[in-house]
């Protein structure tokens, strides 16, 4: 028989949003008891909204704050992938965008052609004016940093080709 344990409000609070939410695929609660918070991970952003909105920041007992905070998935969303690629329709610069699941959280991978791309720049770097770069590199520079995105270059059958061989 095991014996009982009392714990304080707070983590029966934690176990209370547990399980309200516990039927929930797309919501996870996380209480972090040496940092006094409790972390709900929201895969819907829609949900994740409107639980910032009726979740309070701080749940206070007596001399004791718990801080919650509402994660939204590191993934900007089916959004981002169609922006992507509807921008990117017709153009050989981009070669496909990969989306990973895990339980760390949602990662979106564009992946860029793997070609040195020339134009001019007009700087100091180069005397011709002449600037080598990635379209990968490229992509970090232009496009605003989302959590969740990784911009990368194609290996293509590279990997493929036995060792010692050009690819």
């Amino acid at each position: 028989m095991e014996k009982m344990k009392l714990s304080p409000p707070w983590v029966g609070f934690a176990n209370e949003m547990k399980a309200l939410f516990d039927q929930d695929d797309e919501i996870k609660v996380v209480f972090d008891q040496e940092g006094m918070e409790i972390k709900v991970y929201v895969d819907n952003a829609a949900k994740g909204e409107a639980l910032t909105a009726l979740l309070p920041e701080i749940k206070v007992f007596g001399n004791v704050e718990v801080k919650i905070t509402v994660i939204p998935s590191n993934t900007p969303g089916d959004k981002y992938r169609d922006d992507m690629i509807t921008a990117f329709d017709g153009n050989p610069a981009m070669c496909y965008i990969r989306e990973v699941f895990s339980p760390l959280g949602d990662f979106t991978y564009v992946v860029w052609e793997n070609r040195v791309v020339q134009f001019f720049d007009d700087n100091l770097a180069d005397l011709h004016g002449l600037r080598s770069t990635l379209y990968e590199e490229i992509a970090r520079d232009v496009f605003q940093h989302m959590n969740g995105v990784y911009h990368c270059t194609d290996i293509g059958d590279s990997l493929n080709a036995p060792l010692g061989e050009w690819p």
